[in-house]
């Protein structure tokens, strides 16, 4: 038994020799810079940069192999911080927040059945296209509100409405919408189109009391086609956020309705 208790103890010694050995010539040591770009970033781990984490994106950072500003939580003065630590230039850029191109509430969209399954988009969208008139507008499950990592998302009389004070652009939400109808914008831009129906107006007015109808009336009540703050997709009129409008009088002067001025939810949960 003695002779046994001798053997395990000299195995751990070498063990121990071995490793301690190894850790002063064969570690690689980390660059110092990894550390505190991590500690620059918001911490949120969302996944917006395109990375797994906030440290992946520090490390891919130090490495030279990610640009500096892809973080949306921590925004422009986040990207200035990393910029002086990396010996960089700042990249500038502006907040942007998710916005749910729909206002097609239980009062103002039909719906063409009665869902009673898991409360969730997705699985409600496998069910013949879901409940709602509308195959473009929002559900009102919560496949949005289930990703987000801010609890920024809420769901009200049937439609999902973003706090954009709560939003940090992580773009989860964009992707587990199965219509498609959630896009990231700039938070500084005030006037949005809330449809995402592309066909003609009197099909969507079929379905829909406040759904876009292709009228232009956008489109020439904010300085016509030459002033470019429009697009339109089939018969569905879209803000071009890289030259949006800014004269809020056309909202009011919209016949569906269906635009409105910085729609974001924010009087809380």
């Amino acid at each position: 038994m003695v002779i046994a208790i001798v053997i395990i103890a000299g195995i751990g010694l070498v063990a121990a020799v071995l490793l301690a050995v190894a850790d002063r010539y064969l570690s690689v040591q980390e660059d110092p810079r990894i550390g505190m770009v991590t500690a620059e970033l918001p911490g949120a781990n969302c996944g917006g940069c395109g990375f797994a984490g906030c440290d992946g994106y520090a490390r891919a950072l130090v490495a030279g192999t990610a640009p500096n500003g892809a973080c949306a939580a921590g925004g422009e003065a986040c990207s200035a911080a990393i910029a002086k630590i990396l010996g960089v230039e700042a990249t500038a850029t502006g907040k942007r927040v998710a916005l749910v191109k729909c206002c097609g509430t239980r009062s103002e969209a039909i719906r063409v059945g009665d869902y009673n399954g898991i409360c969730d988009c997705n699985v409600a969208a496998a069910t013949a296209g879901g409940d709602k008139g509308c195959k473009f507008g929002c559900l009102g499950y919560g496949a949005c509100a289930n990703v987000c990592p801010k609890h920024a998302i809420s769901i009200h009389d049937g439609l999902a409405k973003v706090d954009k004070r709560l939003c940090i652009g992580c773009g989860k939400c964009v992707t587990a919408c199965p219509k498609k109808l959630i896009e990231l914008v700039p938070a500084s831009a005030t006037i949005h189109v809330l449809c995402n129906n592309p066909v003609r107006g009197p099909e969507v007015r079929k379905v829909c009391g406040v759904g876009c109808m292709g009228c232009h009336l956008c489109e020439k009540n904010s300085g016509g086609k030459e002033a470019n703050h429009f697009t339109f997709n089939g018969f569905l009129a879209k803000v071009n956020y890289e030259n949006p409008p800014t004269d809020e009088q056309i909202v009011a002067k919209c016949p569906a309705k269906c635009m409105a001025v910085d729609p974001h939810f924010e009087t809380g949960h």
